[in-house]
């Protein structure tokens, strides 16, 4: 505690940050490790692993079409016009096809605006007397014209994607603070299952560089970054996996490339609301203020990040270098959440199916927001885990890479689908033989 504070002093008083990680010189990969060069002098680690793999050939395929609407008083109108997944799809390695739904909810950042004044006068309802008095009906907002409509109608391929398989890449993007250590179990995992598995550090976090200048850890900067990486690593079929505001780099991602993205995993990801830096954060006071809190910062993370304190999260944070970033990338980085265009409309936009995995303990994330999530997305299966909190996956690693693995083998039961079309076919047919049948006299 003495020694940080020493530090903040000297930070003031120098006017440079203390724990900055430099950039290093070396790109060789080593034991997994490569140093990726994403722009000149901008140079993120990323830890890859590629095991031999046969390649594989897929069929099937889902109709996606949906129509979104948004109307001027803040209703959100989604129609489900093709294939729906079942909601308990990972119950059985194929997943039922459900008919089609609508779904109606209330922007998140929508204001009540005052209405127009009728053009006549409204004599009020004389009350009823005491005894005959009802509950009055919740108001009815009356749907106005629409402000913006935008409609979906594509072909999605969803298919099994094996360790064995040699066209299939997972990539996982850690949040805030963190690096690619705390996927340590994860990437252990899968790679002993045979896939091909992708972690970068972002800018200024584990042994990636650390830009001094504020610009470099916006939320464009760093998806430009890991746009970079997963062009250079992506395969035929991408599995992105994020945590936290990693997820939504992963919802950048398969936005861009809807045709390489085949499936998607949020932990503690939020609700699908556009990102917007809190002015009255903690995180806005200046770097060496921080640098002096930095050990209270790392208690209360521990504190409401996992669902226990005891020595083994602690060693868990140690290990995982969450919140070992400088005061300087950190105050940065929360300054830098802009993101206007992540908003309902844009993940309701997303067709790829998308696994929701959500710790109950988690502080940082309600389950409400994770909930709002699966009900805007298209395929979305939501997870909770009832012992995890916000770092569930360094928690219960063992009940996240069973979601997972469960959620990467899931393809829809498109037999089903078929079934459901003849049955459909065989229906009309029989109607339009019962209709022209000739009447006997």
């Amino acid at each position: 505690m003495l020694t940080s504070i020493t530090e903040g002093i000297l930070c003031c008083l120098t006017g440079k940050v203390a724990g900055l990680v430099l950039s290093l010189e070396s790109t060789e990969p080593s034991d997994g490790f490569e140093f990726v060069e994403v722009k000149p002098g901008r140079v993120l680690r990323v830890r890859h692993i590629v095991p031999e793999r046969q390649p594989v050939v897929t069929e099937g395929s889902v109709h996606c079409k949906r129509k979104i609407t948004v109307y001027r008083n803040g209703q959100l109108v989604i129609e489900n016009l093709g294939d729906v997944l079942h909601s308990e799809i990972l119950q059985c390695r194929d997943g039922d096809l459900e008919p089609c739904s609508t779904v109606e909810v209330e922007l998140a950042d929508y204001k009540e605006m005052p209405s127009s004044p009728d053009p006549k006068p409204v004599t009020p309802p004389v009350p009823p007397p005491l005894g005959e008095q009802k509950p009055a009906p919740p108001p009815r907002r009356r749907r106005r014209k629409p402000k913006r409509t935008v409609q979906i109608d594509s072909k999605r391929v969803i298919s099994s994607c094996k360790g064995t398989h040699s066209d299939v890449a997972l990539f996982f993007v850690h949040g805030v603070g963190g690096s690619l250590d705390i996927w340590g179990s994860q990437l252990d995992f899968f790679s002993r299952l045979g896939y091909e598995v992708i972690a970068p550090d972002l800018a200024g976090h584990g042994a990636s560089t650390a830009p001094q200048i504020a610009a470099a850890y916006t939320f464009y900067a760093l998806a430009e970054d890991l746009r970079a990486i997963f062009k250079r690593y992506a395969r035929k079929r991408n599995i992105l996996i994020g945590h936290s505001y990693g997820v939504s780099f992963c919802t950048f991602l398969a936005h861009e490339y809807p045709d390489l993205v085949h499936k998607v995993v949020m932990i503690n990801g939020g609700g699908p609301t556009a990102l917007e830096p809190s002015l009255c954060s903690i995180f806005q006071l200046p770097s060496c203020v921080l640098h002096c809190l930095s050990p209270c910062l790392a208690w209360s993370f521990l504190k409401a990040g996992f669902a226990r304190q005891g020595t083994k999260e602690k060693q868990l944070l140690k290990q995982g270098n969450a919140f070992n970033v400088s005061p300087f990338v950190l105050r940065a980085m929360m300054s830098g959440q802009y993101w206007p265009e992540g908003d309902e409309v844009y993940h309701a936009e997303l067709t790829v199916p998308i696994l929701l995995v959500h710790g109950m303990c988690d502080k940082f994330v309600p389950m409400d927001e994770d909930q709002r999530m699966a009900e805007i997305l298209l395929f979305a299966f939501l997870k909770v885990i009832e012992e995890g909190s916000h770092m569930v996956m360094m928690e219960c690693p063992d009940t996240v890479n069973t979601l997972l693995h469960e959620f990467f083998l899931w393809e829809p039961d498109m037999s089903r689908k078929d079934r459901i079309k003849t049955a459909t076919a065989l229906g009309d047919t029989l109607h339009t033989l019962k209709v022209n049948k000739p009447v006997e006299k």
